[in-house]
């Protein structure tokens, strides 16, 4: 994908006047160019240098591509300045000031029908010939007041202004959105991190905030954040009140921080990032998977001690009897996530089988968190579990 993008620039570079933005198709929640800036405040060249200063730090940092902001263009807008002094002596006022700008622009509305049939009324509008329509004209325009003709350029006057376009506003300041395209073999956290740490503080009145993709993620690494806390909290009370012990309870949670270690081990592995949205799903998924292989190996255990048998003993049946079931429930899960951790695609209509499709991208990180994370979580069930009983049989043994 990236050497298609690459030549499709060097293809297009040398078109005048055009300006053109390559994009992926979007496949997940993000929306836009990954790194978006708000920049508000009050003083509009506060705000307009802050941003051409952000510009400056992007092409100074480099790994930033296709940056623009929704500034104004700058242009030259013509604004009517009446001396409502001047005008009130001649007996006018700003309201046939109006009425005339508009002859020589949009029209001024007379009146209003509706054709039969149609429910929307129709405006019936004044205007001069084009001929007449022009910045000239409106000095050359005369008002008729109680004084007779007066001409509209003795209390009028055209002033030259600095365009204004659309105004985009943020609690009542004015904003402006700096956006941004990270370049290939450039992570847009990073980038942003490292932008946000050379600009420094804003100047006075300025704010600079943290929008777009990186606020979804925010907003989305606290929800995944309470729902993992919630399922956590339910496994504690349903594990506390089956098997009457906090130790085996604390020691099924355990096996799901150790199968972190697996999950970023799995990124690694298949050189990926690590996404909040996706990841932080997988280890919710794995978590179920994980507390599964140590419920089936600790229920054996606690068995096995009822009946009789010392903690090393029956650690040792219960790694025996629970080996294959913990292993078929690895094995067929990791097996059958490999299709989506290696990125194939299948067509059924061609049928052929392809690799790395942009189909498949979105769901790699997840698959490759589950697969990486009940890896190594299937070893630590079957070395680690069974010796942490047995540490825990011995402390019973004492303090019986």
């Amino acid at each position: 994908m990236a050497a298609i993008f690459s030549e499709m620039r060097e293809r297009t570079a040398g078109l005048p006047g055009v300006i053109l933005e390559f994009r992926e198709q979007e496949m997940g929640p993000g929306e836009g160019k990954p790194i978006v800036l708000e920049v508000s405040g009050h003083d509009n060249d506060a705000t307009n240098g802050a941003v051409e200063r952000l510009r400056g730090l992007m092409d100074e940092l480099g790994g930033f591509r296709d940056v623009e902001d929704n500034r104004s263009l700058p242009g030259v807008e013509w604004r009517v300045m009446v001396d409502r002094e001047a005008a009130a002596r001649f007996g006018a006022d700003v309201a046939a000031v109006g009425s005339a700008v508009q002859l020589i622009t949009t029209g001024l509305q007379v009146a209003s029908y509706r054709p039969a049939g149609v429910s929307d009324e129709v405006d019936i509008r004044v205007r001069l010939p084009a001929s007449y329509r022009s910045l000239d004209q409106l000095g050359r325009l005369t008002l008729n007041t109680a004084r007779g003709q007066v001409p509209l350029s003795n209390f009028a006057e055209l002033v030259p202004a600095p365009k204004v376009g659309t105004l985009h506003r943020i609690d009542g300041r004015r904003a402006v959105t700096l956006e941004a395209d990270v370049a290939e073999g450039y992570r847009s956290d990073e980038r942003l991190r490292a932008l946000l740490e050379a600009g420094g503080t804003p100047p006075e009145g300025v704010m600079v905030e943290v929008a777009g993709e990186q606020q979804d993620q925010q907003e989305a690494s606290r929800f995944l954040g309470g729902a993992f806390l919630i399922a956590i909290a339910m496994m504690t009370l349903i594990l506390v009140t089956q098997f009457n012990s906090f130790y085996q309870a604390g020691l099924v949670l355990t096996a799901i921080v150790f199968s972190t270690a697996g999950v970023l081990m799995g990124l690694l592995v298949n050189a990926q990032p690590f996404g909040i949205v996706m990841v932080g799903m997988g280890i919710i998924a794995l978590a179920g998977i994980v507390v599964n292989n140590n419920i089936v190996l600790i229920d054996t255990y606690n068995q096995l001690r009822g009946e009789g048998h010392s903690p090393v003993a029956a650690a040792l049946e219960a790694g025996g009897l629970r080996l294959r079931p913990v292993l078929l429930t690895a094995l067929t899960t990791v097996l059958g996530l490999a299709p989506m951790v290696l990125g194939v695609n299948v067509n059924l209509f061609a049928p052929s089988l392809g690799l790395g499709a942009p189909s498949t991208q979105w769901w790699t990180q997840l698959s490759s968190a589950i697969a990486g994370g009940l890896t190594f979580a299937t070893a630590l069930t079957l070395l680690l579990t069974p010796c942490m009983l047995v540490l825990g049989g011995r402390f019973e043994k004492r303090k019986g």
